[in-house]
């Protein structure tokens, strides 16, 4: 009996202790609202259209009944939606796209309230080189015409870009200075924007990643190609000559890759490294990628840091030698 009453009072004092435990706060299953997926450029631009297909996929591998919604918050080239990123709550419902240079160079040119180490990088997932496109009615057919018209009158080439710093502006800055001319830099705030203005001749030349440029083709816009910035042509657009093919020794491109808030719990961080790498990996993500001609290029975390400070570097070396900010 002393036996049996001293077990019914060990019982008794387990449930009571376990009664109190269950008395704090219980630490809510995640994703119990929806994730916010900041782009930093407005719709309809390659970083808008890759970030709507890659929510589908997150959802999928987070799993958990998982809800991202994506939120454009452009302007600034970048700056209000980089900075709006590193200003979230770390709690695992906001992340969002990085986009080189951008994120690199407009901290090197002016203070901000981010820098590219205050995220907590998920993996990078595309790399557009650059490129250059006129309307199908310009008399300028290759780089040698655009070069000979720019010269012919120099001033005359309006170009429009994502923005100061932009991988389109100094990609547009590195051509002047390769070929001795005078263009006239005109910015917007997304990829979208240069399209409808070379789309209305509003401007002369877009600087736009080919990416977008085969996309916007595709989609009926009444463009010419006139190079892509890579070394070798890239899978999307292989009936583009490259740069360097013309004789033009230049190399530019944008990578746009996920980051979250800097202090997000380390476990929230893994699910979404995770869910970032297994999208990458599906066949079926990378097929629709491939569809709104976007280059692929994964990079997990650790590749993405290091691939980011090489980038950095060298713009700050670029921005010692010819601030861009004077254009």
């Amino acid at each position: 009996m002393i036996a049996t009453r001293r077990t019914f009072l060990e019982l008794g004092l387990a449930g009571t202790t376990t009664a109190l435990l269950g008395t704090g706060p219980a630490r809510a299953a995640w994703p119990e609202k929806p994730i916010t997926m900041i782009v930093a450029y407005a719709p309809g631009g390659s970083t808008d259209l890759t970030a709507r297909v890659l929510a589908t996929y997150l959802e999928k591998y987070i799993g958990g009944g998982a809800k991202i919604a994506v939120v454009n918050r452009p302007g600034a080239g970048g700056e209000i939606g980089f900075t709006a990123l590193s200003e979230s709550t770390p709690d695992g419902y906001t992340i969002g796209f990085l986009n080189t240079p951008n994120v690199l160079s407009i901290p090197i040119e002016r203070t901000t309230k981010f820098n590219w180490r205050q995220y907590e990088l998920l993996g990078n997932l595309l790399d557009d080189p650059g490129g250059f496109s006129v309307h199908v009615d310009s008399p300028i057919k290759s780089l040698k015409d655009l070069v000979a018209y720019a010269k012919e009158k120099p001033g005359a080439v309006t170009v429009g870009t994502t923005g100061v710093g932009s991988d389109d502006h100094l990609a547009m800055m590195a051509f002047e200075r390769l070929t001795g001319t005078k263009l006239t830099h005109v910015p917007f705030a997304g990829a979208s924007a240069v399209r409808n203005a070379l789309v209305g001749k509003h401007i002369v030349l877009g600087a736009i990643n080919i990416g977008e440029a085969k996309q916007y083709v595709a989609g009926g816009s009444p463009f010419r190609n006139l190079g892509q910035m890579s070394v070798k042509r890239v899978n999307i657009a292989e009936d583009t000559p490259t740069f360097m093919e013309q004789g033009f020794d230049m190399v530019f491109a944008s990578m746009r890759g996920v980051g979250a808030p800097k202090g997000i719990p380390a476990e929230l961080r893994d699910r979404l490294v995770d869910a970032v790498a297994k999208t990458a990996a599906d066949p079926e993500f990378v097929a629709k990628v491939a569809g709104i001609y976007a280059p692929m290029r994964f990079l997990p975390p650790a590749a993405y840091a290091a691939e980011l400070a090489g980038v950095e570097a060298n713009l700050q070396q670029m921005w010692k030698d010819t601030p861009w900010n004077v254009k």
